[in-house]
């Protein structure tokens, strides 16, 4: 059923509600989300001990000590990226950020292809972030393997055991998302909370531990050269590509937020730079206190390996479950993530479904069909292929390379108007203060943030066997990232066109207020 809005509970709550107004929405989202919840969207998204967990060993297999340097080289460049998200989220304080940001910067068509691909990507990484309970929870208790023996995510049974725990995980944040804004929020608080202590704890246990110094970065150690250092790094690097992305979703909880103007663009930042150093610390105290980096284990085991053979069984394993938190908060925060661009673009009208898509319970305050629909997406993405070894690998790399796709649909039409001269508008917050701004140095920090992300959108895209089909089941798996992005554009083609006939098909019907302004901004536009 349809919400009424919110009652509001504090003057700034008001002026948001006001300001929402003015982009021709109603506040229908709860006003509960603060400074540090909103910090917490965009760090658990990311979440460094869910995704450093996962591929630590992809990293270091490919690029061996050498790989950490692709961990700075990244975030330099998805720095610049947040910078540019920073000054739009405090002009466009809206959920579904990446679609709302991208529609006001190129028109309706690169807005909705870019909430297409955001929302795919989005599905696919929630899949991917769950299945990440298996890298952990039977290195705690053999009782988690419910399927098979091994419990190797690069096996057969444990990428069968991987999507038994991922539906499981999925069930429980579906239920919690759809229940209530304020507990999704306190529980990402406090997980993200532990996250980084966990950080913290594993970094200076580790480093007490160590069996050489810091400068072992700087050896190649495990490096494959018989191709030239560029291959095998470019590789590694998807690792860290992996991991920092995701910081946008503080934007994507801007109309849950109080004062989204003046939090959500240092929020943004903090995400990606609070992420950058505690991953950074966490490689290099991995690989100081490895036991072996030439044995292979640490390249085929990862850091769960590392954790328990030098910390110990007991305080490694609790260590461990504090990792299974972490990937549990970051599952609840893609979702949300998701939840939320897709409630955006239903606001719209601009999604087949869009009338159930759109509701938010009176009860919950929450948009509930929109969060049940990632969630039963994402268990299907993880059903479909039960005992595929290569599942993780597959479905990581195709989630980032959307995720880079729908970044570029924003950063790049930034640019032309920057180009242009019409870059973000000057204006204040909530609180009367300069909004979020670059300055003189917009230009320079947006070309790097476009060239960035096109060479790491090739990178991710590249045919490579060794990455998306390990086990030699077929030639075509080279081509996955690639076949995947075919068929999401042929899709929302074929849903765009879909959709724009309903909305012909019912011209004549009385179109939601909320919808109205953006449907008539869409046909202005050449939608």
């Amino acid at each position: 059923m349809s919400a009424t809005p919110e009652t509001l509970t504090s003057p700034t709550d008001d002026l948001g509600a006001n300001d929402l107004g003015r982009f021709g929405y109603t506040q229908q989202l709860s006003r509960r989300v603060g400074t540090y919840a909103s910090f917490a969207a965009g760090f658990s998204f990311v979440s460094i001990l869910t995704t450093v967990f996962q591929l630590f060993g992809l990293g270091f297999g490919f690029g061996g000590t050498a790989f950490f340097w692709t961990w700075p080289a990244v975030l330099a460049g998805q720095l610049m990226v947040a910078l540019c998200f920073a000054e739009l989220a405090a002009r466009y304080p809206l959920s579904g950020a990446i679609y709302q940001w991208a529609r006001r910067l190129g028109g309706a068509v690169v807005g909705w292809f870019a909430g297409w691909t955001m929302v795919i990507a989005q599905i696919i990484t929630l899949a991917t972030a769950a299945i990440a309970l298996q890298v952990v929870l039977p290195a705690v208790w053999s009782g988690f393997q419910l399927v098979g023996t091994d419990s190797a995510l690069s096996s057969k049974d444990g990428a069968a055991n991987a999507v038994v725990l991922g539906c499981l995980l999925l069930i429980a944040t579906t239920l919690l998302n759809a229940t209530s804004v304020r507990i999704t929020a306190v529980v990402n608080s406090v997980g993200v909370t532990c996250e980084l202590v966990g950080v913290v704890l594993i970094v200076v246990l580790l480093t007490t531990r160590a069996e050489r110094g810091p400068s072992v970065v700087l050896h190649t150690t495990n490096l494959d050269s018989t191709t030239g250092y560029v291959v095998p790094l470019l590789i590694s690097a998807l690792m860290a590509a992996y991991v920092l992305v995701g910081f946008d979703s503080a934007g994507e909880l801007s109309e849950e937020t109080h004062r989204p103007r003046a939090t959500t663009p240092r929020t943004i930042i903090r995400a990606v730079v609070a992420s950058g150093i505690g991953g950074a610390f966490l490689i290099v105290a991995a690989l100081m206190a490895a036991p072996s980096l030439t044995d292979g284990d640490l390249a085929t085991q990862g850091l769960p390996y590392v954790l328990t053979s030098r910390l110990g069984t007991t305080p490694g394993k609790l260590l461990l479950l504090d990792v299974a938190l972490a990937v549990c908060v970051c599952t609840l925060a893609i979702q949300t993530a998701a939840a939320r661009m897709i409630f955006s673009m239903a606001r719209d009208n601009v999604l087949p479904a869009s009338r159930q898509l759109r509701q938010v319970s009176r009860r919950t305050g929450t948009p509930v069909a929109a969060t049940i629909v990632p969630g039963i997406l994402a268990a299907v993405c993880l059903v479909v292929n039960v005992g595929n070894a290569g599942l993780f690998l597959g479905l990581a790399s195709v989630c980032i390379m959307l995720l880079y796709v729908a970044y570029l649909m924003v950063t790049a039409p930034l640019l032309v108007r920057r180009l242009s001269g019409s870059g973000p508008a000057a204006g204040v917050d909530e609180q009367g203060r300069p909004l979020f701004s670059l300055g003189r140095f917009g230009l320079i920090v947006n070309i790097v943030a476009v060239a960035y992300g096109l060479a790491m959108a090739i990178n991710l895209g590249w045919p490579r066997a060794e990455v998306y089909d390990p086990a030699g089941a077929g030639w075509y798996l080279h081509y996955l990232p690639l076949i995947t992005l075919a068929i999401v554009g042929l899709g929302g083609v074929i849903a765009y066109r879909y959709q724009r006939r309903a909305y012909h098909a019912s011209i004549g019907l009385v179109l939601p207020s909320a919808a109205a302004p953006a449907v008539a901004e869409a046909e202005g536009a050449g939608a």
